[in-house]
């Protein structure tokens, strides 16, 4: 363990040490397999996958190792799994997998009986032949959120939760609220409603929870989807306030909304660690022997950290803004001065003081609102429209 330690620190002096820029290997040994380390996942369409990529495209920069990034934009397990097929095909060093459900098993087993270890993260997979896990600890997270809940109702009142069903991960993160809550005798937990990973089935699902509760209190949210979808709800409910929101993650609209004070807090993980320290692993047993015992593969000694807990952060009105993202389109030009909005209502091209790129022609749900000057870019699947100043028009 001390020589792994050792490996950290030496990594992290060659890579951010004495102020030098210069992207430097902390080893120069031939690895086992290629260096090349592949990413698969699904809903790559939602911002919070962002940084999934960020976390994979600095690790590849700090390794000077090859990185990818790979499979569907929407949930779909096929997918995902046919994506698997192809990563594996590619006979990397290793692969970073999203556990999204016990249905991937399999897969991740066929990647490791081919020699490619796989460290899942931010979802696991406990019961496959992965090497190891690195994520949030998603019953902590399930339990910070209750405690916060529990703090901004005075332990008191009645409080629905939004989840998408039949996902691991999620399902510790409810049960953490469950006993963070539990411990509060005037507190209630009267539904569990599913989100679908989807803001606008979310929104769906927070106004019949406002219509079938009365006097509901609070709205806590386990996944990305949620929070934005339940503060659309209670804003349109007029019961900004009387309703409390504990959201998940750090998606622009939640941002949004806790500035407008629809949300009052959300629980941010430290995603893009995930990815980055999975990468870090894989890279370590392919190029580092780690002599644990005489013979780590014959004693099942995996010669790695088996499970890294990357935390979360209470997000909320005093500290918002330092998570607030450049949007997809701002990674291109990082100069230009992009905002993100939250949608309520789309703008057709032409319509008012904006002029329309590349939109989205299914739009559900929209902003009316469109300040004089905006250029209007571009409206990703997860809702956020993404705009810039312009000069208004000359007379």
């Amino acid at each position: 363990m001390r020589k792994f330690l050792f490996i950290l620190v030496a990594f992290a002096l060659a890579v951010g040490g004495c102020g030098t820029k210069k992207i430097a290997r902390f080893s120069t040994k031939q690895g086992k397999r290629p260096d090349l380390y592949i990413e698969v996942s699904a809903l790559s369409h939602l911002d919070y996958f962002d940084d999934h990529k960020l976390g994979m495209k600095l690790a590849g920069q700090a390794l000077g190792v090859e990185t990818d990034y790979q499979g569907p934009s929407d949930y779909n397990m096929n997918e995902m799994i046919l994506s698997l097929e192809l990563a594996i095909a590619r006979k990397p060093g290793g692969l970073v997998v999203v556990g999204f459900e016990e249905s991937l098993t399999y897969i991740v087993d066929k990647a490791v009986d081919a020699g490619i270890p796989v460290v899942t993260v931010d979802s696991d997979l406990p019961n496959s032949k992965r090497i190891a896990f690195v994520g949030t600890g998603n019953h902590r997270a399930g339990y910070t959120g209750g405690m916060k809940m529990a703090e901004l109702l005075n332990r008191q009142g009645k409080v629905a939760l939004m989840t998408k069903i039949g996902q691991p991960n999620l399902e510790e993160r409810i049960k953490g609220y469950r006993d963070a809550l539990a411990s509060f005798q005037k507190m209630q937990i009267v539904q569990v409603v599913d989100t679908a990973s989807d803001p606008i089935r979310a929104a769906q699902a927070a106004a019949s929870l406002i219509q079938r509760h009365p006097g509901l209190a609070g709205i806590g949210c386990v996944e990305a989807a949620g929070g934005a979808g339940a503060a659309t709800a209670v804003k349109e409910a007029g019961k900004v306030g009387e309703i409390k929101i504990v959201a998940m993650d750090r998606g622009s609209e939640v941002l949004h909304y806790i500035e407008e004070g629809v949300v009052t807090a959300s629980i941010a993980q430290q995603t893009a660690v995930m990815p980055y320290y999975a990468v870090l692993i894989l890279y370590t047993l392919n190029h580092t022997d780690i002599p644990i015992t005489s013979d780590n593969a014959k004693a099942g000694v995996p010669g790695c950290p088996t499970v890294i807990d990357t935390g979360v952060i209470v997000v909320d009105k005093t500290n918002y803004k330092y998570f607030v993202r450049k949007s997809r389109i701002a990674a291109s030009d990082p100069s230009l001065p992009w905002k993100a909005l939250p949608a309520t209502r789309w703008l057709a091209a032409g319509e008012g003081p904006i002029r329309s790129i590349g939109c989205a022609a299914a739009a559900t749900r929209a902003t009316a609102w469109s300040p004089p000057g905006i250029t209007l870019l571009n409206r990703p699947a997860n809702s956020s429209v993404y705009w810039k100043p312009r000069a208004a028009p000359q007379p």
